[in-house]
């Protein structure tokens, strides 16, 4: 089985997270043994709230190409203020997760897409 889903943040509701939604549904869709085998594919290092989500509902592997540290730099070096909440790395609210990432050339291409996104000339 396959769930694919895209960040709805900008709708108003900023728990709207893809990586949220996906641990709904493997909640309701997977059993236990289908979820701890799936692998999460993402963008970015899942927040605290996705993070925590991903582990209760017990699903497995989690690559990501861009790490929370990595957007926090970006945002830092264009003066974008940080969010409310402290972005960890999922290890530190999931310490039992299997994680990959950041991968170096994705990071490149997902730093270019939050610069456009926040209205930053990269050029």
């Amino acid at each position: 089985m396959r769930f694919v889903d895209r960040n709805r943040v900008a709708e108003g509701d900023h728990t709207r997270h893809p990586e949220f939604a996906i641990a709904r549904w493997a909640a309701e869709n997977l059993d236990p043994s289908e979820r701890a085998a799936a692998t999460v594919y993402t963008s970015g290092e899942h927040c605290p709230m996705c993070s925590a989500a991903h582990a209760w509902v017990g699903l497995g592997r989690i690559v990501y190409a861009s790490s929370s540290r990595q957007l926090m730099d970006w945002h830092g070096e264009w003066g974008v203020e940080p969010g409310p909440v402290k972005p960890l790395p999922i290890n530190e609210v999931a310490p039992g997760l299997e994680v990959a990432g950041p991968d170096e050339e994705l990071s490149t291409q997902i730093k270019a897409l939050h610069a456009r996104l926040n209205g930053i000339d990269q050029d």
